[in-house]
């Protein structure tokens, strides 16, 4: 049985004056096969238009190739100064190139900048054989940590992105892609904004034109294939919020970096990233029975983190649901009750409300007499949750 607690005070946001409802126009239609747009901290997808759908990627194959390695930079079995060999293979790759040379070592370093700034298909050939002996055999190891990040619409054939039917994945999951990189790796992730890269004394510029329209874009990647069109995942932070948009099949070089900027422009606009409760924090403190302590303290396991239109936190509306009888023992973690937050368009996040200390269970006369005064209690009509000794 669950018994409704009170409107929860703990959203101080709201104001003597009522402000009024928040206005949010229709998202931007975009002259692209694939596109998203998502609040990073959050995951709250803004807009979409077939996210799911299985396209080509072109180069921003070349993000999870990044990925692999910063996996592995981090595992220590490959190090910036490790020298790599440059294969014929490497070598002959035909796109786009760092212009590696046949026969030469070159310092990891270099090779992975060569496969993000420059997103050279030599690089990252020469950045696969280096860690999985073979591209056949780092499109597995891609393919495993796509399967790892939820990525059920992706399938890896090489590390470059060159087209085969076997080679698809969405606009969805290279978002998710996008948002564990950045999370995981952000001093990896920090080469992304990089505008320019020299090797062989040949100096090459980003292909993310929005690295120098907008100072709050700080990455990722651009794509290009017939097969693809135009591509771009675009990542910028401004303020608290971070937000992540995937352009695929753009008609061209600077319409993928202005649709791109349409979809920023609108998140950034018209949306914030909200934090509203700390994990650990006592929201509610009920009375428990039969325990050798006679009140418990309850709150999230996480951060309650929401993304929400700007101007409408004066709507916002919390709830508390607890059990009506809790009972000793009591472990840190049970699930003893749950916390909605209800936002201004009527949308409902809920998230269970978990015990942050733990109860033993009281000696035989202390939880005999508990139970002989809760008989009387509810006898009398008294609320469990709210009595007192």
């Amino acid at each position: 049985m669950i018994m409704r607690g009170l409107i929860v005070l703990l959203l101080v946001f709201v104001g003597v004056a009522r402000a009024a409802p928040a206005i949010i126009p229709a998202p931007p239609q975009l002259a692209a096969s694939g596109y998203l747009l998502i609040d990073a901290k959050t995951g709250k997808v803004l807009v979409e238009h077939n996210a799911d759908q299985r396209l080509p990627p072109a180069s921003l194959t070349k993000i999870m190739t990044s990925f692999v390695a910063a996996k592995e930079l981090s595992r220590s079995t490959i190090s910036f100064d490790d020298e790599v060999d440059i294969s014929v293979k490497a070598w002959r790759m035909e796109g786009s190139r760092m212009f590696l040379r046949e026969g030469t070592q070159v310092r990891l370093e270099d090779i992975l900048r060569g496969v993000i700034i420059q997103s050279g298909n030599d690089a990252s050939v020469a950045l696969a054989e280096h860690i999985a002996g073979g591209e056949d055999a780092f499109a597995d190891v891609m393919n495993q940590y796509a399967s790892q990040l939820g990525m059920t619409g992706t399938h890896f054939v090489n590390a470059t992105g060159l087209p085969d039917e076997n080679h698809f994945t969405t606009a969805k999951d290279l978002s998710r892609l996008t948002v564990a990189l950045i999370n995981e790796f952000p001093e990896h992730y920090r080469i992304y904004k990089e505008k320019t890269f020299t090797y062989n004394e040949i100096r090459q510029g980003n292909r993310n034109l929005l690295l120098m329209r907008d100072s709050s874009v700080d990455g990722v990647k651009t794509g290009h294939t017939e097969a693809a069109g135009y591509c771009l995942v675009a990542s910028a932070m401004r303020g608290d919020m971070r937000l992540i948009s995937v352009v695929m099949g753009a008609s061209s070089e600077g319409a993928r970096a202005t649709e791109s900027q349409k979809l920023l422009t609108y998140g950034f606009r018209y949306y914030e990233t909200a934090p509203l409760y700390n994990a650990g924090d006592t929201l509610k403190q009920v009375r428990v029975w039969g325990g050798q302590h006679k009140s418990i303290r309850l709150g999230l396991s996480e951060d309650m983190v929401l993304t929400i239109a700007k101007g409408s936190r004066d709507e916002l509306k919390a709830l508390i649901d607890v059990k009506s009888e809790i009972h000793a023992p009591l472990t840190e973690g049970d699930q003893l009750g749950k916390l909605t937050v209800t936002l201004s368009e009527g949308e409902r996040i809920v998230v269970p409300l978990e015990a942050l200390n733990g109860v033993q269970e009281s000696g035989f006369f202390a939880g005999l007499w508990d139970a002989v005064v809760l008989f009387f209690h509810k006898l009398a009509g008294g609320d469990p949750l709210a009595w007192s000794p």
